[in-house]
């Protein structure tokens, strides 16, 4: 029985060869796509989630600042989680964790190797992690302060083939550091990532060589540099942990409030990727629009099934009464059709597979990911089940219980009725087609003027044609270096500051200030400099006075404009000012500039005289630059031999700020190119039949005189209509959707009216586009053949 089912559904296919095309291309490009972007949205969900007891982890977050200034940052002070695991009942572990960025290169033998990537962290981080360490102990990871654990990838570059266990690393020709453990490389969906990690009884050491001002690492309440994660017993509350652990700060720190010196908060493992520390979800909200898109395409590829099976029922009608009445049952019937659309789609998904996996390398390019097609990974073929099934369930059951609901006398005598029930349902299809279609045409729109308000927007400052570097051993020669490259035809100037301007993400409450509120806390952003800074960057002072380069200037603040405003400061210049336990005044304030990205607002900054610095900034000009990179590479040599030149150009730093969102912007020009034409494929194929059922009137409307331009308009005028529809309905949807989107930035793009009409125009001619090549074609075609039966 069933083999007959199968090869009748087989025979069905191929005597409609161009039907049959048309639904494989759209369900082919629609499954394809559609399990593309649904595999993205299941990589981002599954972050973190490969820990099996991901569900009582949590990274503590501090809420710092007020007004302006207030923000929940993911970082704490190092002690925090060592007074948990001794105070706060209900704390089953703690592990800290702090990026290592003070080695610039590792050697071993000859091999000298930059790049690589460092993280301080506990012994306890594979206890609470579920890492896989393949070499070493996981219950004493680290054999001393001087031990290093290192990825399998990094294993094999160092070393090779050979066993890494007990070899030494030397980090920038000094410090030695024995290989005590080797493991797995990070999975794709860890939060974290690193080459190597060091423990933090390095950093305990330091303490001890430097004479800090806090006495141990676990008594340094000063610093928010660690990220802490705490592992909890089942069913403790995370906000009563937290109000203890605030508790705790404020005891050791007598005299500062919360609001001074932070609220701490819980932040569950599985939620750090999709969302800020504040609770925020750009992240989920992103992931949201993508799954929506994905049921989109896979809805509007569905409906070009659903909309072309039944538009040619009628063309099967008497195929289907004449199975009636030699005794075939309703079930029998639906069993049919049911076991076609069945056929169709093991065919498309095949194809969709091959589709699949000629695209992901494109792919992932475009979505930053590293993801791959893995046959016997349980979790992609949930993805494909449960997409394929509902497809399937959904472009399947309609038609079968229409086709087989003819009855057979009226068939065989052509007088078949569809009822208005049925033709609208199929309009309503082509209008939720055209809906999605138009949705992702405003969408992308949307998008690149964001981004180009973002690229074009004037910052505060100039930052073209520059490029930075760390001086390392050149800071000590700075005069002589500064001299060096002033003199190069190529290079127009060059500075020094403790950062980057364009992103300056620490941040301080450690600020007080002439006539402060006791009640406010001023959380500013820092940054070192040299004289030379502002007038190179082309910073404008509001009022007062740049440094200039003498001895007083170690006492001299300048604030920009928001920090005085928030400060509350009237009259700032001469005012008294402490910053960093340093008393001074403040002689300027410059006015506002964005030193972080435009989704943020500007906040409090502030600049403090540093005449030498680690980073060295070179402006050149258009066409200069590989120039003034070689007068740098000459000179770098003298200094350090010991490091390699690792430069970054400012537009490279400003451009990786919105990477993700011009890889969203970019998988939104694909998304709407594959919606418009499987929706156009669908259009097509309707108005190929439309064409087919009206032969006759259009053989005798042409007999009678009418012009190929009447028919065209004729067949053209219910599918326009349709779109039309489509476009009235997509708009305020689409402008919502856009407008969410918006809200993460705090400078923004206007939604203006011309993008939707724009959208709108442009849906509408692909669409007359679309049907008018048929409706012309079947307008041009000799009505003596189309009348000939009559």
């Amino acid at each position: 029985m069933f083999k007959n089912y199968f090869k009748t559904a087989w025979r069905n296919l191929m005597n409609n060869k161009f039907y049959s095309a048309l639904n494989i291309i759209g369900l082919t490009v629609g499954l394809a796509v559609g399990l593309l972007i649904l595999l993205w949205v299941n990589d981002e969900r599954s972050f973190d989630r490969f820990n099996r007891d991901a569900a009582n982890i949590y990274r503590v977050n501090t809420a710092l600042g007020t007004g302006l200034s207030k923000g929940v940052y993911d970082v704490t002070q190092a002690t925090i989680a060592f007074h948990a695991l001794k105070e706060v009942p209900g704390v089953k572990n703690a592990v800290r964790i702090m990026g290592n960025g003070d080695y610039a290169s590792f050697s071993y033998g000859s091999k000298v190797l930059s790049g690589n990537q460092g993280l301080f962290v506990d012994s306890s981080f594979f206890k609470v992690f579920d890492y896989k360490l393949l070499k070493g102990s996981r219950e004493q990871p680290f054999s001393g302060p001087q031990s290093v654990i290192i990825t399998q990838t990094a294993a094999q570059r160092f070393f090779g083939a050979a066993d890494p266990m007990g070899k030494i690393l030397v980090a920038n020709n000094k410090e030695s550091f024995t290989v005590s453990g080797i493991m797995a490389d990070f999975p794709e969906n860890s939060s974290f990532k690193a080459d190597l990690l060091f423990p933090t009884s390095l950093c305990q050491k330091r303490y001890q060589v430097q004479g800090s001002y806090w006495p141990s690492l676990d008594e340094d309440w000063g610093n928010y540099a660690w990220g802490t994660y705490l592992q909890l017993q089942p069913g403790v509350s995370i906000t009563a942990v937290a109000d203890q652990l605030t508790k705790i700060n404020v005891k050791h720190q007598p005299g500062f409030k919360p609001i001074e010196i932070g609220e701490y908060r819980l932040q569950p493992l599985t939620d750090i990727h999709l969302h800020a520390p504040d609770g925020s979800g750009e992240g989920k909200q992103l992931v949201n629009i993508f799954t929506i898109v994905a049921m989109l395409i896979l809805g509007i590829a569905v409906i070009n099934y659903i909309n072309l099976s039944t538009a040619r029922a009628m063309l099967r009608a008497k195929e289907v009464s004449l199975r009636k009445i030699i005794g075939a049952g309703r079930q029998q019937l639906i069993t049919q059709f049911v076991i076609e659309t069945f056929l169709f789609f093991i065919i498309t998904l095949c194809l969709a597979f091959v589709l699949m996996t000629a695209l992901m390398p494109l792919y992932n390019n475009i979505a930053g990911k590293q993801m791959h097609i893995n046959v016997l990974d349980a979790g992609l073929w949930k993805v494909i089940g449960f997409t394929v099934l509902a497809a399937m369930l959904a472009s399947g059951i309609y038609p079968a219980l229409l086709l087989s609901s003819f009855e057979p006398l009226n068939a065989l005598k052509g007088k078949l009725s569809w009822g208005i029930g049925n033709i609208a349902f199929r309009k309503v299809l082509v209008v939720c087609q055209f809906v999605c279609s138009i949705g992702l045409i405003i969408g992308t729109v949307i998008i690149h003027r964001q981004l180009s308000f973002i690229r074009e927007k004037k910052l505060g400052y100039d930052k073209s044609y520059v490029f930075s570097f760390n001086m390392r051993n050149m800071k000590d020669h700075l005069d002589a270096v500064a001299a060096t490259l002033r003199s190069q035809p190529a290079i127009q100037g060059v500075t020094t500051a403790s950062g980057n301007i364009v992103s300056v993400p620490n941040a301080t409450v450690d600020i007080r200030w002439e006539g402060k509120d006791p009640n406010l806390s001023f959380f500013v952003h820092p940054l070192g400099i040299d004289k030379d800074f502002l007038d190179f960057f082309k910073l404008q002072l509001a009022s007062g006075a740049n440094f200039t380069g003498s001895k007083a200037d170690s006492a001299h603040f300048i604030l920009n404009e928001t920090a005085v405003k928030e400060a509350g400061i009237k009259d700032p210049l001469g005012k008294s000012l402490t910053f960093y336990g340093n008393t001074g005044t403040i002689i300027g304030v410059v006015k506002d500039f964005h030193f972080a990205s435009l989704k943020e607002k500007i906040q409090p900054f502030i600049f403090y005289y540093r005449p030498v610095s680690n980073q060295l900034f070179v402006r050149t000009t258009a066409g200069q630059s590989a120039a003034a990179i070689k007068a740098v590479e000459k000179l770098w040599p003298q200094y350090n031999t010991d490091f390699p030149l690792e430069y970054r150009f400012m537009d490279e730093t400003f451009d990786n700020l919105y990477r993700s969102d011009r890889q969203t912007g970019a998988l939104f020009d694909y998304f709407t190119i594959i919606a418009i034409l499987i929706s156009c494929l669908g259009l097509f194929g309707l108005a190929t039949y439309a064409a087919h059922v009206k032969v006759k009137e259009i053989g005798i409307r042409k007999a009678l005189g009418a012009s190929v331009l009447n028919i065209a308009a004729m067949l053209s005028r219910d599918f326009l209509t349709l779109i039309i529809i489509a476009i009235i309905i997509a708009m305020p949807v689409a402008w919502w959707a856009v407008d969410q989107w918006l809200v993460n930035f705090a400078y923004r793009v206007t939604i203006r009216w011309w993008v939707f009409v724009t959208a709108g125009v442009g849906a509408l001619l692909i669409a007359l586009g679309t049907v008018s090549f048929q409706a012309i074609k079947a307008a041009l075609a000799n009505p003596v053949k189309s009348l000939r039966a009559e």
